[in-house]
């Protein structure tokens, strides 16, 4: 298991001088709301660092999970293509990451057949999320898509053939049902997949204005494109208590160690040298300093993503829609071979030019129907 520390170089566990090979990197999110410092603490900072470490990645939207809990997406459409402007903010390059939308990629959702076959209702069952799920709903049944949630995870990863998936711990075992699933196909019907390692994020999880785990539906995020009024609206609505001596004790000043911890990871530092750099000004300083340190750091985020508009996002994603059609039909390809039901047909074209080498928004789309295009064999 790969240890990711936020905001510091990548480190095997135990070494820090040691990176992970150069891997193709499988990684994703569900639009279910705005992107906020929760997650480019939790993840995105760190996708950048991959990227600029040389790692090839590849980032699913994974909209089919969003019905997965809830009854009604709600407004997919802009909250996708926000999406992708706040990762181009945030430095992820669609030169050298491919972002796709998962309900556009038909021969991955293909792969989830064969791949339900190899679990049983008892290891779906026990799965430690599917099981807090369940608590959460405060319901006694989850629909048939969450159950089977770690096997379209399990398809998200394989597809590509990923090497490194960035996890948290509370993630462990989605990776270890998608390394199971690909061990055991390979032991039934031959070797197709490589057994994918996990990058464990360090990052603490950023908690919420609210003192809970910061979320999109909880009302207690800042946002990646909030304003510098709505941050600041934000942070001076925030608890704190009545002692003026700043000092950073999560379990007995919460509220105030939270807002310490926000402006340290914002000025990646500790959370202790900034209660003494506060010392007995009070709450009303510290709240100065966080409003500060957060503005300083969604200030770039925000003109970079200024300089996109919807049509690039539309572009950048029917781009990555194309290469994770290849890409899943190269795999789609040889799971059916592997399992002697490719019939002589024809099948799904394959790549032909790697992702650095394809022009922003150029992919050509195929002019051919599919079963009229001949089989490729990238060697």
């Amino acid at each position: 298991m790969t240890t990711l520390t936020n905001l510091q170089p990548v480190r095997a566990t135990g070494s820090a001088s040691l990176v992970p090979a150069k891997g193709r990197v499988l990684t994703g999110d569900r639009p279910t709301g705005k992107l906020h410092l929760g997650h480019y603490f939790g993840t995105l900072a760190n996708r950048v660092r991959l990227q600029q470490a040389g790692h090839e990645l590849i980032i699913v939207v994974a909209d089919y999970q969003v019905v997965a809990d809830r009854d009604h997406p709600g407004d997919l459409d802009s909250t996708v293509h926000d999406m992708v402007l706040d990762y181009l903010g945030c430095g992820l390059d669609p030169a050298r990451t491919t972002i796709f939308v998962h309900s556009q990629i038909p021969e991955l959702n293909q792969l989830i057949l064969p791949f339900l076959s190899l679990v049983s209702m008892g290891e779906l069952s026990r799965n430690p999320t599917i099981k807090d799920e369940i608590r959460l709903a405060d319901r006694g049944m989850v629909s048939g898509l969450m159950l089977t949630y770690p096997v379209h995870q399990a398809a998200d990863v394989l597809f590509c053939k990923s090497t490194l998936v960035p996890v948290g711990r509370d993630q462990l075992p989605h990776l270890e049902l998608t390394r199971s699933i690909a061990r055991r196909f390979n032991d039934r019907y031959g070797a197709v997949f490589e057994l994918p390692e996990g990058i464990l994020s360090q990052t603490p999880v950023l908690v919420g204005l609210d003192g809970q785990k910061m979320g999109k539906s909880r009302g207690n995020a800042i946002n990646l494109d909030d304003t510098d009024d709505q941050i600041v609206a934000k942070i001076r609505a925030a608890r704190t208590d009545g002692q003026r001596q700043i000092s950073y004790q999560p379990r007995q000043r919460p509220e105030v160690a939270t807002l310490l911890r926000l402006a340290a990871l914002c000025r990646d530092t500790d959370p202790h040298r900034v209660a003494e750099e506060i010392g007995s000004r009070g709450a009303a300083a510290l709240k100065q300093l966080v409003i500060e340190s957060v503005i300083e750091l969604l200030t770039p985020i925000r003109l970079r993503r200024a300089d996109y508009e919807r049509a690039d996002a539309h572009g950048i994603l029917a781009n990555g829609n194309s290469r994770a059609r290849e890409l899943a039909g190269r795999t789609l390809n040889e799971v059916r071979a592997a399992m002697n039901m490719s019939y002589g047909f024809i099948e799904t074209p394959l790549l032909e030019t790697p992702l650095l080498e394809t022009p922003l928004l150029e992919t050509p789309l195929l002019e051919t129907p599919l079963l009229e295009t001949p089989l490729q064999e990238r060697r």
